[in-house]
């Protein structure tokens, strides 16, 4: 496990991504690794493939690490097939254990194979109702308890079984799930974490969590899956059936801002285009007089960079040179370097920043201690003033529906005013753009999205009662299949 010294990208953290894939006559196998390695920003701990020919009999690999370090060409040999599932993971219940990794595959009353991205806020209320029926778990995941409940309902087919369970499960999910003949994909009547639909040759089709990750295996994007809605890919092409219709949708704002890959589109909107402009309304809510340069945190605070630059006529540079490397080292370092900190990720450019006024870009900060590191590091380097701007309002509340973020008592922002936060962090100045500034940037409406962790304002009720990521290993003994 990455030290916590080493964990700069401090909250908040990425979730998970899912593909499902029913081409047959194509490599679903390979669609379906590259389709993961082009989620992989969404989670680095785990990843999985399953996979089957049509009737035939469901074949799973996943393990810990990067999708490139868990899939070999020979593996994805054994993985061949006419469907395929698949999923990349950041933890958001339960620990970065092997048990906990996806695709899971469950042989109960029918045999699937699931994979999930978003949490369950009634996970442990599910869990014992299933263990008082006999019901055996691995995993201390929500993912688990789903494929549990579809795997062992009393229904005449998957389709029915997914039909009973989306009533019943609260909370955020986008999931793909196979059996030996389809794949099955539905949201959450919410439609919190995103999910589109892609045509694949004459007559495959593709779920994942992103367009990116149709882009790169040359699908076409069709649509979103609509929030409430199961489809289901098969021979006779897409199915679609609404199951929960006309709930308070509530799309993921932080999506917009920083999830999502840039080269994504949803709503129909490039999330590049969206995130620059943010930084263009950021330039023109709060400007900086006389900075002389624009200098973004690499990555994620790049496009509003750019933005900032554009609105305000300051040239940006780049002040900071990132080793995009250092997280997926599992040497810890001794001492002498650990007090090195942040150079391990970040190290500033003496020559770019020196006897200059910065105005910092970043999509958000959360727990503080990396800009504040930040802040410090620029001033070693000779930095004259340290402005910094936020293209995201203050983060106050934790994320209950598939991100992990710290507790409210972690944020910087909790309790503290701009200013407190400003002496803090210790630059010259600090400013966030408002979330209405965030809706016109990604011309969207509070109506239809859930900034709860900007304005506490959780869109499904119950939420505030949520135990957390480590709910089932906190709350109850895991029964060992």
């Amino acid at each position: 496990m990455v030290p916590d010294t080493l964990d700069h990208r401090e909250g908040p953290r990425d979730e998970c991504g899912v593909f499902g894939v029913y081409a047959p006559g194509h490599d679903v196998s390979k669609l379906a690794y590259y389709g993961l390695y082009a989620l992989q920003h969404r989670g680095q701990e785990s990843a999985g493939i399953a996979a089957a020919d049509l009737g035939g009999y469901i074949i799973t690999q996943r393990a810990l690490g990067l999708v490139s370090q868990v899939f070999t060409e020979h593996d994805l040999r054994a993985l061949s097939g006419d469907i395929a599932v698949g999923h990349t993971r950041y933890s958001t219940t339960g620990g970065n254990d092997w048990e906990n990794s996806q695709p899971i595959h469950r042989n109960d009353r029918r045999e699937l194979a699931l994979a999930h991205n978003g949490n369950l806020i009634n996970a442990v209320e599910l869990h014992s109702e299933l263990v008082a029926r006999g019901v055996h778990f691995r995993a201390t995941t929500d993912s688990e308890i789903m494929a549990a409940l579809l795997a062992t309902a009393e229904a005449d087919s998957l389709e029915e079984a997914i039909v009973q369970a989306i009533p019943r499960m609260h909370g955020a999910y986008s999931t793909v799930v196979m059996d030996r003949d389809r794949v099955h994909a539905f949201r959450d009547p919410q439609g919190i974490r995103p999910m589109c639909l892609g045509r694949i040759g004459d007559h495959g089709w593709v779920v994942a969590s992103e367009t990116c990750a149709l882009d790169i295996i040359g699908a076409t994007y069709e649509r979103d899956v609509e929030p409430g809605e199961l489809v289901i890919l098969d021979e006779r092409g897409v199915t679609s059936r609404m199951v929960q219709p006309g709930q308070r949708r509530a799309s993921c704002l932080f999506e917009y801002i920083y999830f999502a890959r840039p080269d994504s589109r949803m709503n129909g909107q490039l999330l590049q285009r969206s995130r620059i402009r943010m930084g263009e309304l950021l330039a023109r809510d709060a400007p900086v007089p006389g900075a002389d340069i624009v200098v973004p945190v690499p990555d994620s605070g790049i496009p509003g960079a750019r933005g900032f630059a554009r609105g305000s006529g300051i040239p940006v540079e780049d002040g900071f040179v990132k080793n995009r490397y250092v997280q997926r080292t599992f040497i810890q370092p001794g001492n002498e370097l650990r007090q090195q900190g942040l150079r391990l990720k970040f190290n500033p450019l003496p020559e770019v920043v020196e006897g200059k006024s910065l105005v910092v870009v970043d999509d958000s900060i959360v727990r503080g201690n990396t800009t504040r590191q930040l802040v410090k590091m620029l001033r070693d380097a000779g930095a004259r003033e340290v402005h910094f701007r936020i293209t995201a309002p203050p983060i106050r509340n934790p994320c209950h529906y598939g991100v992990d973020m710290s507790s409210r008592e972690e944020m910087v922002a909790h309790e503290r005013t701009i200013e407190e936060i400003r002496a803090h962090i210790g630059c010259e100045s600090l400013a966030y753009l408002d979330l209405d500034a965030v809706y016109e940037a990604v011309q969207g409406e509070r109506s239809t999205h859930c900034d709860a962790c900007f304005s506490g304002d959780y869109p499904i009720e119950g939420t505030e009662g949520h135990l957390g990521k480590f709910a089932l290993e906190n709350q109850l003994p895991m029964v060992q299949a």
